[in-house]
C-alpha cells in the first residue's frame, strides 16, 4: 500500500492564534519547523517500528507514528506541529520530547516555543549592562582570556587577554561586537577558528535558544534577517533548527601572532537570573599553548598596536 506524505500542511493560518508582529520571530512557525525537523531525523527502526521501505515518502517518522509513540492522538499532534501549542500541557510536551528523543537543551527549547513566557516590554528594551564587580573580576584574570556575553550573542565586556586573542573589540562599533556577526561576516574569524564549522554551529544554536526564549525581540529578528541575507552558511544552519548547550570544551585557534593554540573553555551562567554568561579560556599547564598564551600576553602592545584594555559596552 502506498503511503501518502503528511508534510503538505504547514503552520495554521490566521485565526486560532495571532502570528508574529513585524520585527518579531514567528513563534508558531518556529514550533512547527522544530518539531518537523526533529521528527524527520528519526527512522522507524530507531524506535522499534516497521519500515515501509521504498513506499515511505516522508523523511523520518510519520506524524501518526510519532503521535502513537507519544501517546496522543494524531489530530492533536498535527495541531501542535502546525504551531498551535496554546493549550498543550507540560506532561504532553514531556511525552513528545521522549518520543522524539530530545536532548535536555532541545526539550527546554520545545517548552519555550510551545509555552512561551511573557516578558514585559520594559524588560525587553532594557540596556544590557555588566555589573561593575564583574568587570573588575575580568581585569583581575591575568593570563586568562575572558569575556561576558549576553542576549543575541552580544559581547558585553572583556579583559585584555580576550582582546589579544580575539582582536580588540573596543575598536568596533557597539553593534558589531556580536559573535554571530563576527563569525559569519568577518573572514579573519574564519582563519582564527581552526574548526570554524563547529564554532558557527554553536553560535546558531545559541541564537536558536535565544529566539525560543525571546521571540518578540526585534533586535534578534533583525540580526537573523541580516545574517540570512549576507551569509549562505548562516541561512543553512538556521534552517536546520538545531539547538544544543555547550558549556565547556576545547577550541583550536590559528592566531596571526603566536600561531596554533588549543584552549579549554568554560561557560559560567550568572546566578542572578540574567541572560549573561562569563566565558573563560585556559591552556593546559606547561603545554605549548600555555607558552603561546604567555607570549601573547607579552606581545599585546606590539601585536595590536596598543595595549588591549578591558572594556564593556551598552546598547
Amino acid at each position: 500500500m502506498e503511503e501518502r506524505s503528511d508534510e503538505g500542511s504547514g503552520p495554521a493560518g490566521p485565526g486560532s492564534e495571532s502570528g508574529a508582529e513585524e520585527g518579531q520571530i514567528d513563534r508558531r512557525s518556529e514550533l512547527s519547523e522544530f518539531l518537523r525537523t526533529r521528527r524527520a531525523r528519526l527512522k522507524p527502526e530507531d524506535v522499534g517500528l516497521p519500515d515501509y521501505g521504498r513506499y515511505r515518502r516522508v523523511p523520518g517518522l510519520r506524524r501518526e507514528e510519532l503521535a502513537q509513540l507519544a501517546g496522543v492522538s494524531a489530530a492533536y499532534y498535527t495541531r501542535l506541529e502546525q504551531g498551535n501549542g496554546r493549550n498543550v500541557s507540560a506532561d504532553v510536551l514531556d511525552s513528545i520530547a521522549r518520543a522524539l528523543r530530545l536532548t535536555e537543551a532541545e526539550h527546554a527549547h520545545l517548552t519555550h516555543l510551545a509555552k512561551p513566557k511573557r516578558h514585559k516590554k520594559k524588560a525587553e528594551a532594557r540596556t544590557q549592562k555588566v555589573r561593575s564587580a564583574l568587570r573588575q573580576l575580568l581585569d583581575t584574570m591575568e593570563g586568562v582570556p575572558a569575556y561576558v556575553v549576553g542576549r543575541r550573542s552580544d559581547i558585553l565586556a572583556w579583559n585584555r587577554m580576550a582582546a589579544a586573542l580575539f582582536g580588540d573589540w573596543g575598536e568596533l562599533p557597539p553593534q558589531e561586537r556580536n559573535w554571530a556577526r563576527l563569525v559569519f561576516l568577518r573572514p579573519d574569524y574564519r582563519e582564527l577558528f581552526v574548526d570554524w564549522d563547529s564554532k558557527a554551529a554553536d553560535i546558531v544554536s545559541y541564537l536558536r535558544m535565544d529566539a525560543g526564549c525571546y521571540p518578540d525581540d526585534p533586535k534578534l529578528s533583525s540580526l537573523v534577517g541580516e545574517l540570512s541575507v549576507k551569509s549562505d552558511d548562516f541561512r543553512l544552519l538556521w534552517a536546520a533548527h538545531n539547538v544544543r548547550e555547550k558549556g565547556h570544551g576545547t577550541k583550536r585557534f590559528h592566531h596571526p601572532v603566536v600561531g596554533d593554540l588549543t584552549l579549554a573553555f568554560e561557560t559560567f551562567h550568572l546566578p542572578d537570573g540574567s541572560p549573561q554568561s562569563l566565558v573563560t579560556y585556559h591552556a593546559e599547564p606547561d603545554s605549548p599553548s600555555a607558552e603561546a598564551l604567555r607570549l601573547l600576553s607579552s606581545w599585546g602592545v606590539d601585536a595590536l598596536g596598543e595595549e588591549p584594555r578591558s572594556r564593556s559596552r551598552t546598547e
